[in-house]
């Protein structure tokens, strides 16, 4: 279906938003259609004249006024564009009607989201509508959850087929967040009954993968040499991601497990992770508590050039089956924003220009754009390497 841009990108003015479209001025092909999208004209202005300065010689983009709580704005957004970009967060308190938009304009669809309950919510609602119409619905493109996502697919690839496969994930990173992440973390850490409850509601409604057994090992692992140092599981939206990329892929064998893992050099880090998350996990119960751990950082504000340039992530993963073990490693910049913005815009242009396998609904990366997106995020300073591989 023909639309008036390839790429819009709503949320352009807040600070993971700006970052996003510096990208995509200095990054995308110069035919690129496209344009940004916010309720603030005069912010969408100055930042339009901003990416002009990156490269007088290309287009600048478009302006579209927009407010989640306007609903024809909205409509009117996703039925301009072939791929949606959004990184208005939390997505739990302002996610949801783009996504219904998106779903029911046919309308691809990315965002930067880790919050479990709202993937949850937005599958059970929104899938099969997104089916019927066509659309790409693909949560969690930036450091949520691509490096795990195609990390697996891509160390799987190096594995015999058709037999049963096991692989362990161990992150370390360097970074730090913004108020729009804050929030979202501490909106999830003070709902868990309802992100319980959603999925066990999203499990019942999607089944399990018919002959096949796809699994989270969540066994637990204190110290591998693997990681240098020691581990703690790691029960984020990330595991998830890469299990509902096995159901749905075939070539991730007849019994698949993941594991996945936070990684530290010394024991004495690994007990105070341990220890700020439980209490994080109690102080959102108290109101003042959660109001004081708001306050650390205001919606809108995020790390300095100097915090993006010094930021850095891994990932190792290790696969085993059919008598092979591949070690493999994804790595990259500062993973929330610098990293992160790469990452979501070039799986919009991969959506966008890409031959890729005909998907619809709620899909992973791995699903929706596999070795096509692997082969776009080294322009993003993401790498995929093997490192070792060993036969019995």
């Amino acid at each position: 279906m023909e639309r008036g841009y390839d790429i819009v990108l709503f949320g352009a003015t807040g600070y993971t938003g700006t970052l996003t479209a510096e990208y995509l001025a200095e990054n995308s092909p110069r035919e690129l259609r496209w344009a940004l999208a916010g309720r603030n004209g005069e912010r969408l202005e100055a930042l339009r004249a901003e990416l002009a300065e990156i490269d007088p010689d290309r287009p600048t983009p478009d302006l579209l006024l927009a407010d989640i709580d306007d609903a024809a704005s909205i409509r009117s957004l996703a039925a301009s564009a072939r791929v949606v970009v959004t990184t208005v967060g939390p997505y739990t308190d302002y996610g949801e009607p783009l996504v219904a938009a998106c779903a029911a304009e046919g309308t691809d669809y990315v965002d930067l989201c880790g919050e479990p309950a709202f993937v949850d919510r937005m599958y059970m609602r929104y899938h099969e509508t997104a089916r019927r119409t066509g659309a790409r619905i693909v949560h969690s493109c930036g450091f949520d959850s691509i490096p795990y996502d195609l990390g697996a697919l891509f160390t799987v690839e190096r594995l015999p087929e058709g037999v049963p496969l096991h692989l362990e994930g161990f992150v370390r990173a360097k970074g730090t967040a913004s108020g729009g992440t804050l929030r979202s973390a501490l909106g999830a850490f003070s709902d868990l009954g309802g992100m319980k409850e959603a999925s066990r509601e999203r499990r019942a409604m999607e089944g399990r993968p018919e002959g096949r057994r796809v699994r989270i090992d969540r066994s637990g692992r204190p110290r591998t040499r693997l990681a240098r140092g020691w581990t703690l599981p790691l029960p984020t939206l990330d595991p998830l991601v890469v299990a509902r990329s096995a159901a749905s892929l075939e070539r991730y064998g007849p019994d698949f497990s993941y594991g996945h893992y936070a990684a530290f050099r010394h024991l004495s880090s690994a007990v105070g992770a341990a220890a700020g998350a439980a209490g994080v996990l109690a102080a959102v119960r108290v109101p003042s508590l959660r109001e004081r751990l708001l306050s650390l950082r205001s919606p809108g504000e995020g790390p300095d050039e100097e915090a993006l340039a010094e930021g850095w992530f891994t990932v190792h993963f290790v696969g085993t089956g059919g008598g092979r073990r591949v070690h493999t490693l994804v790595s990259g910049g500062e993973p929330g924003y610098g990293a992160a913005s790469g990452m979501l815009a070039e799986s919009a242009l991969c959506l966008w220009r890409d031959e890729l396998p005909p998907t619809s609904g709620q899909v992973t990366t791995a699903v929706a754009m596999g070795d096509a997106l692997i082969e776009r995020l080294p322009r993003a300073g993401v790498e995929f390497r093997v490192l070792d591989v060993f036969e019995d």
